[in-house]
């Protein structure tokens, strides 16, 4: 009775998809249960940190100037991912954070994390060249917080947290060279005098041509030997994983290559209740951004041995519930309208929004957006809500009411990075046009342009990323059921500028007065795998 009323109610699926994904390692009970495959996550969850507390694995990445930042996600089984938390809500209030003044922080904001927990607290780092500070965020409840903040200068980049015996806390960071420093007991700097080199050539161990210096470090201790993860790039290579070794902390260490495959890297160790052990790492995969890999690992020689004969395997030893992306990303009716109500984990505005001008209580049922800034430009525009998108294949559509646009008003649906490209409605001289507009060049070109004679009207972005296609397709329905191609594709591109896989994005702006705004019914999402 409960799985049939389960299938009937939007609100007890998701809570039998989340009981499902809580099912814990190897779990053997349904027919629904089997291998395990990478990716384990097909979206962009890059520069991964994990810890275990008991039988719950936790997990932190990088979400740049996305906010809120540094996303915090649980699984009882290290495949099945959810959302849980995020360690800020707004990293730092300036000109590039907040999109004006002519300045932004795509690409920036704040970069790798780091996840700890002692003694009954949690502790996330990260660094920011935004604010030009080093923050770590401390808790004693990590699904639902509060967090404390406590942020230094400068700002130490790729850097890893680590609590030897004594209770001292260890920071190391930078880039082929490696530096090691206490941090204070109250978390405010670096204790004066504990500075001091770690590693003179991290690198080494790849080479001597390398275009990426080793960076991205994080450090572990297992069976009384030290154990510090590293990335480099050789030249005409792919992205390798080097690891030293040492039997004391402060060093010196050894080192040595530990796997080049496929450009899978940057991670570390996570050990199961039952002493299995397993790399965390991630692949730069195109335009849906760096995706998540889970690797075994065993022992030889005092040595970590990732996965088989030198390759990262496609398919795990660990049993689970079908691999959905469910918790990553989520479709919304934004139905909830109570005065408390946020949205769900699975959104996050670029860069900081100004929360005057959303709301899902102006009309219940709706998102709304109002226009409260004149602005140039897509990329431009501040209270902008997005999402990850997905693969193999994945679309997002949503119902737009545009009743309240005014002259010079832009509202639609994205595909988001800084080749981009959106479908969306503009009013000019009390007229509304559906349009298509590619950015993909320096100056965006508007595809297509149709009369629209409704105040209602369906938007729908749809994404391939199978073997690297990486292409955005653009739609629009008048009624929500037929739907019709407008403009052109675009080719979607990986950039540094953003370096951010895409992302769906739902915006409206204004160009000559404030005041209009858009009310969203609805955003759904499609896709092999959501099923």
């Amino acid at each position: 009775m409960f799985m049939l009323k389960a299938f009937q109610n939007p609100t007890l699926l998701k809570l039998l998809l989340t009981v499902i994904l809580a099912m814990p390692l190897g779990f053997q009970g349904q027919t629904t249960v089997k291998p395990a495959h990478n990716p384990i996550i097909w979206a962009d969850v890059p520069d991964l940190s994990m810890i275990r507390v008991g039988d719950t694995y936790y997990m932190s990445s990088t979400t740049m100037h996305m906010n809120p930042g540094v996303p915090i996600m649980a699984s009882k089984n290290l495949i099945n991912w959810q959302l849980i938390n995020y360690a800020y809500d707004t990293l730092a209030i300036n000109d590039a954070l907040q999109l004006q003044n002519g300045t932004q922080a795509y690409g920036k904001g704040s970069w790798a994390s780091c996840l700890r927990y002692h003694n009954g607290t949690y502790y996330v780092s990260t660094f920011s060249s935004t604010s030009g500070k080093t923050h770590i965020y401390t808790t004693t409840n990590i699904e639902k917080g509060p967090w404390t903040e406590h942020s230094f200068e400068p700002s130490y980049h790729d850097h890893s947290l680590f609590f030897d015996e004594d209770g001292s806390l260890y920071i190391i960071w930078g880039a082929g060279k490696l530096y090691i420093a206490e941090v204070k007991k109250d978390l405010s700097g670096i204790k004066e005098g504990s500075k001091h080199v770690l590693i003179e050539n991290a690198s080494a161990p790849s080479g001597d041509n390398i275009m990426l210096k080793a960076e991205g470090s994080q450090l572990f201790k297992v069976n009384n030997m030290y154990y510090l993860f590293n990335i480099s790039w050789p030249r005409n290579g792919m992205r390798t994983v080097i690891v030293h070794r040492s039997n004391n902390i402060k060093g010196p260490y050894e080192g040595k290559v530990v796997l080049q495959d496929r450009g899978i890297a940057q991670g570390g160790l996570i050990d199961t209740p039952n002493g299995d052990w397993h790399a965390y790492l991630f692949r730069d995969y195109g335009a849906v951004g760096r995706i998540p890999y889970l690797a075994p690992v065993t022992w030889k020689e005092g040595w970590p041995v990732i996965g088989h004969e030198g390759k990262v395997p496609d398919t795990l030893a660990i049993k689970a519930a079908p691999q959905t992306m469910e918790g990553i990303v989520t479709s919304d009716e934004f139905n909830e309208n109570t005065p408390n109500k946020k949205l769900p984990l699975e959104w996050q505005w670029n860069h900081n929004p100004d929360n005057n001008y959303w709301s899902l209580t102006e009309r219940p049922g709706h998102l709304r957006l109002t226009n409260g800034r004149l602005d140039n430009s897509f990329l431009d525009t501040r209270n902008t809500l997005t999402q990850r998108t997905f693969g193999p294949e994945c679309s997002a559509s949503i119902k737009l009411d545009i009743s309240h646009l005014n002259n010079g008003d832009y509202a639609g649906l994205a595909a988001l990075q800084k080749q981009y490209a959106y479908v969306g409605v503009k009013k000019t001289n009390g007229k509304h046009s559906l349009i298509m507009v590619n950015g993909s060049a320096d100056d965006p070109i508007e595809e297509a342009s149709i009369p629209l004679n409704q105040k209602e009207v369906y938007l729908k972005v749809s994404m391939d990323f199978r073997n690297k296609t990486d292409k955005a397709y653009f739609y629009f329905s008048l009624n929500g059921t037929d739907w019709k191609p407008i403009g052109n594709s675009l080719q979607m591109a990986y950039t540094l500028p953003h370096f951010m896989g895409y992302r769906f994005a739902i915006f409206s702006y204004a160009t000559q007065t404030t005041g209009g705004f858009v009310d969203i019914d609805w955003f759904r999402l499609e896709g092999p795998t959501l099923d």
